[in-house]
């Protein structure tokens, strides 16, 4: 389970170090082979600066997932064009880095800053900067849309 936020580095060849804290997981879960996405909920939709990064399991359970929608729902295939042909396999190296492809790194408008942020089954990747924003717009905003879907939460 990955929780908790990373600031990270992009280097210059478009590469990440995973937090130390993540690897071991991501070595024992899927051998450090991960797929990286762009990233389609209401948070990220439109908005440069975020990604998904899974462990190829959860990859796997998703693929099937959307495998399973309707063929011929214009949705379901809009979803499917997006988040599979989007997606990108990389390996994480030795020291623990992985190369954001160039076409993701744009699509987020990731400059040097990274924010990963732990989302239980996979990470967001965030350019710091709209993750700083967007933190900051959730904090002031009063946007309770859609809390009485979530039940009996509390915490």
């Amino acid at each position: 389970m990955f929780r908790g936020i990373s600031a990270i580095n992009l280097d210059a060849k478009g590469r990440i170090a995973i937090p130390t804290r993540y690897r071991d997981e991501l070595r024992d879960c899927c051998e450090g082979q991960l797929v990286i996405t762009v990233a389609v909920n209401e948070q990220c939709v439109g908005e440069p600066g975020c990604l998904w990064l899974y462990p190829l399991p959860e990859w796997e359970k998703l693929e099937q997932t959307l495998s399973k929608l309707p063929t011929l729902n214009k949705m379901a295939g809009k979803l499917r064009r997006f988040v599979i042909g989007n997606a990108s396999e990389c390996d994480m190296d030795p020291q623990g880095r992985l190369l954001i492809p160039e076409t993701l790194r744009e699509f987020a408008n990731m400059k040097k800053r990274i924010a990963l942020v732990g989302q239980l089954n996979k990470f967001e990747i965030w350019d710091e900067a709209a993750w700083l924003a967007k933190q900051q717009e959730w904090m002031t905003g009063n946007d309770n849309e859609g809390l009485d879907e979530l039940g009996p939460l509390s915490f």
